[in-house]
């Protein structure tokens, strides 16, 4: 069991009840003993919160900081308190800063503040921009005998929007460090606030941030949790996306970033035709640098150089895959010859195809 404190200041225009049924359903789906309470003034915030102080290493705080300026003003402080405005709202740097997401959000923050707790990454910059970092997460308990982990890179989607951000793959994280594997989590510059092509850019980065955390034959990297020693095996690398991560996944293995195995989970892999079905609602030309209002006004160089299918080899394309595929396989090999592209399925196919790469 895990205690979560979750703080709601003065001011916040919600519902009281809903708050409460949302943060007892997320307690009860982690199994954590939570207490929820609601401050009347921002005198009764800031004691809370000194009533807090420490708690980092027995429980988690989420505070919900409302409308009072004094209590917002702790926000830049940082620390582990995990923040959470239900409102989209300027990021503050420093902060564990869940925003824009409605009432739900406060699920997502309590989960955000649980899943670090239990599971401490070492965080990693692999540029100076405050969004251009990762989370490596290391097995807990490491198997000597099998020698350096695989890693797995993840990259989380979100509409191409700044309101959604790595915490939506920490359980993802957790899962796959239970087996075995390191899990590299990426944060990036999203388009919305950034524009595409520093999207992309991150992506590729983060990838070529691995080699330098990645152990000699004479050094090692600590473990975040465990304290051990471990080595990454760079020889064993995936890339594994989700929505718009899906598409910036297949971009990266098709840009040859260096991985063994690409997995895309994305509804829509040809930008163009995505939007001209409006799938994405504007959010693919808004992406790209156009208009969400369906006069995209992008060129179609502009979705044919940015379209993760289009920049795949022609072994892994299908023409019934390039408006819609539910999961996408691409794997890359050192040596070999390319292979056909096979569908399972019918109405949810997935293609799985071997293709070489040049080094």
């Amino acid at each position: 069991m895990t205690d979560v404190r979750v703080i709601v200041g003065p001011g916040l225009r919600a519902d009281r009840a809903l708050v409460g049924e949302v943060a007892e359903r997320e307690f009860a789906a982690l199994g954590v003993r939570g207490v929820l309470t609601h401050a009347r003034d921002a005198t009764e915030t800031h004691t809370l919160l000194r009533g807090t102080a420490g708690a980092a290493e027995d429980g988690a705080v989420v505070v919900v900081p409302g409308a009072s300026r004094e209590t917002r003003a702790l926000m830049e402080q940082g620390g582990e308190i995990v923040w959470c405005d239900f409102g989209k709202v300027r990021r503050v740097d420093g902060a564990a800063h869940i925003h824009g997401r409605g009432i739900e959000g406060l699920a997502w923050a309590i989960r955000h503040a649980v899943h670090r707790l239990r599971h401490r990454p070492l965080r990693v910059p692999y540029g100076p921009h405050p969004e251009q970092w990762g989370d490596l997460h290391l097995p807990d308990a490491p198997d000597a005998a099998r020698g350096a982990v695989p890693v797995v890179t993840l990259v989380h989607g979100g509409y191409w929007r700044s309101i959604w951000a790595a915490d939506l793959m920490e359980a993802l994280c957790a899962d796959l460090t239970a087996r075995g594997f390191a899990a590299w989590n990426l944060e990036y510059r999203r388009p919305d606030l950034h524009g595409w092509d520093a999207t992309t850019a991150d992506i590729a980065a983060g990838l070529a941030a691995l080699p330098s955390m990645a152990a000699s034959e004479t050094t090692t990297l600590p473990g975040a949790v465990s304290g051990e020693g471990m080595l990454l095996d760079l020889d064993r690398v995936a890339v594994v996306g989700h929505s718009a991560g899906g598409q910036l996944a297949l971009r990266a293995a098709a840009d040859g970033a260096g991985v063994a195995l690409a997995v895309s989970l994305a509804g829509v892999l040809d930008l163009e035709e995505g939007d001209r079905r409006h799938l994405s609602s504007g959010a693919v030309a808004a992406a790209l640098g156009g208009h969400a209002s369906g006069e995209s006004e992008v060129p179609h160089e502009r979705y044919t150089s940015s379209s993760p299918l289009l920049r795949l080899p022609w072994e892994c394309r299908s023409s019934s895959s390039r408006a819609r595929a539910t999961t996408s396989i691409w794997s890359t090999s050192a040596a070999g010859t390319p292979g056909q592209p096979r569908r399972r399925g019918t109405r949810s196919p997935t293609w799985r195809c071997q293709a070489t790469t040049s080094r």
